[in-house]
């Protein structure tokens, strides 16, 4: 059987897992996602244990997304100007150095919380970079049928790794041990991924386009977005999607759990984990298909008719159709996201591909804090009822809006993605 028939047999998911480079890319990843998770769960309870409260936690958390927002677009400007396998591994040495630094100073005795705050910082400002970087790297390693693929790995990774596995795991080191040991143990995985990434042999990539300034190539990268329409629409709705959805679900959920199902801490964990097996069960399963011939159409209803279950959270005294909501939510926002990726990897012309991708990455931070922010007031002033559905329901016409208002469906039609490729052809930029 040659190369070609057998990987033509191979479940789409798991094509991209014939490169060599995609599979150290990949379990570089893997253990990057799980490191980070136990950097979650034993940088709260390091806090804790240095006697901190609530406002102690909100400075460390608060320097972990001003660090994101601030290297945000330097992340994209880096991504296409150095060579990205060399950014990554930078990446993850800045974050062997963080957390291993913060374990030693833990388990010392130490440690104090501005470490852990200009720390956090510092990982904040690594993730910033990373994404741009390992978005750009997937075209130059993968043939394009096999983009949608590798975004659904990432998409089903991230919940399991970083958000179940990662955080079980600090949930024994610390109840056995003490936080300290979670984050040295956090320091020794991410230096896993890094000596991963250093086995990968170097990729050719097409010659850079001549530079100029790096304010000169963000300017470049907001000129592309503000004249492609699809672009512009989906950020646009992205934008407001994140404002509308995001403060609810991570503010006031806990409270609508409690006051409306009488549940505890256990209820909350099951919502919230139904939310991120809605997640991983959602990469998984788009990226087993092709790319929608509608795939515009296809991706902003996800977003906007996906959030739409949000809206029972307000009706309901029922914690399994609370759980069922976060479920759906969770599915279909993991799937418009691989779709997502996938979209910039096969539209977006290379030489741009890390600043458009940072421009994503940025104003879907943007307006975190603020949704946040507004969440709680909002929930005051309407009742934690009534913000879910409206929570629920605005998403759905703003994702119609964009659809229609920018003739999405026209462009999707002029620009059809789903062309059948040969499995042998050759990884690069399409």
């Amino acid at each position: 059987m040659t190369v070609q028939a057998f990987a033509a047999r191979l479940p789409r998911p798991l094509r991209p897992f014939r490169h060599r480079e995609y599979r150290l890319l990949a379990t570089s990843m893997a253990a990057s996602l799980f490191a980070s998770g136990l950097w979650l769960v034993a940088g709260v309870y390091q806090v804790i244990a240095l006697g901190g409260g609530p406002s102690e936690l909100s400075v460390v958390a608060t320097a972990t997304a001003v660090g994101l927002l601030v290297s945000a677009l330097g992340g994209g400007v880096a991504a296409d100007r150095l060579p990205k396998r060399a950014l990554l591994l930078g990446v993850e040495a800045a974050r062997v150095v963080a957390a291993t630094a913060a374990g030693v100073l833990a388990v010392t005795g130490l440690l104090q919380l501005w470490h852990l705050a200009v720390i956090s910082f510092a990982l904040g400002a690594a993730e910033a970079f990373f994404f741009p970087a390992y978005s750009a790297i997937l075209p130059t390693l993968l043939p394009p049928d096999e983009l949608l693929a590798a975004n659904g790995v990432e998409g089903t990774l991230r919940p399991v790794a970083q958000q179940a596995l990662g955080p079980a795991l600090a949930g024994v080191l610390v109840g056995a041990f003490a936080p300290g040991a979670a984050l040295l143990l956090a320091g020794g995985i991410y230096a896993l991924a890094a000596v991963t990434l250093v086995a990968m042999r170097r990729v050719a990539v097409p010659p850079p386009a001549e530079r100029t300034s790096v304010l000169g190539d963000l300017g470049e990268g907001f000129r592309y977005l503000f004249r492609t329409g699809w672009l512009f629409a989906t950020l646009a709705f992205a934008t407001l999607y994140v404002l509308v959805l995001l403060g609810p679900i991570e503010v006031l959920l806990p409270f609508a759990v409690r006051e409306q199902t009488g549940g505890g801490a256990s209820s909350f964990a099951l919502v919230l984990g139904a939310f991120g097996l809605g997640g991983a069960i959602g990469s998984l399963l788009v990226s087993s298909f092709r790319l929608p011939r509608r795939y515009l159409t296809v991706m902003n209803l996800l977003w906007g008719a996906g959030a739409a279950p949000l809206a029972l959270i307000g009706v309901t005294d029922q914690l399994w159709v609370m759980a069922a909501a976060t479920f759906v939510v969770g599915f279909t926002g993991a799937a418009a996201m691989v779709i997502w990726g996938t979209l910039l990897q096969r539209r977006v012309p290379p030489h741009l591909l890390g600043r458009v991708s940072s421009l994503d990455f940025f104003v879907s931070l943007a307006l975190m804090p603020v949704s946040m922010a507004l969440a709680g007031p909002v929930g005051e002033q309407l009742g934690v009822p009534m913000t879910f559905v409206l929570a629920g329901l605005v998403p759905v016409f703003l994702a119609v809006a964009a659809i229609l208002g920018w003739r999405l469906p026209a462009d999707e039609i002029a620009h059809p993605l789903d062309a059948p490729v040969d499995p042998g052809a050759s990884p690069g930029p399409s």
